[in-house]
């Protein structure tokens, strides 16, 4: 069974998309933010045959939008990204054999991204998706490589090219999908928002 992991803030004022809210404020940071989970929602359950997480930074939210029939619930470990994808996608092994994990700001994202990535762990260890700040909106893993998340330099330019350099240390087939823009700044929002 395919795993799909999405990472979401819980919406509350002044604690979202803090670099948008820098230039554009609290409220409007957050309206945003909503508008970008809501697309990656929507995203998500045009995706057959694959088991749907969603992963609360504070709290499980059993009442918003994110349908309870649809998505398998869970909160985020204490700790930093590092430790937080490296729980939550050893959990989502137990039940499935290839797991894609993304985030919940990149409006460029469609289903044919996930899809291609499945398709390509077919034949890779890792998919990465990276994104034109030096991150990556999407990882796909074959197996669970905790090693992958390891010493890596977190919110930096660096992220993809340091996971792709740790993978290729530990002797996996990486191969990485197109580039895509994620919205951290509210240039990002007037040039890829909705």
């Amino acid at each position: 069974m395919r795993g799909i992991i999405v990472f979401v803030k819980n919406p509350e004022l002044g604690k979202v998309k803090t670099r948008l809210a820098s230039t554009l404020g609290d409220t409007t940071a957050l309206e945003i933010y909503n508008k970008l989970v809501d697309y990656t929602r929507n995203v998500l359950v045009e995706i057959k045959n694959a088991n749907l997480y969603v992963f609360y930074s504070s709290f499980i939210d059993t009442e918003d939008g994110w349908s309870n029939d649809i998505f398998d619930k869970r909160l985020q470990v204490e700790g930093g990204l590092g430790p937080k994808i490296t729980s939550a996608i050893q959990s989502t092994f137990e039940e499935c054999d290839q797991v894609v994990i993304i985030g919940s700001d990149c409006p460029q994202l469609t289903s044919s991204h996930i899809e291609d990535a499945f398709e390509k762990l077919k034949t890779h260890n890792v998919v990465i998706g990276p994104s034109h700040d030096g991150g990556y909106y999407l990882l796909g893993m074959g197996n669970y490589y905790p090693e992958l998340f390891q010493d890596i330099a977190w919110s930096t330019n660096t992220v993809c090219q340091e996971t792709l350099q740790k993978a290729k240390s530990i002797d996996l087939n990486s191969c990485k999908l197109e580039t895509l823009s994620d919205v951290d700044y509210e240039e990002d929002w007037v040039k890829f928002g909705f």
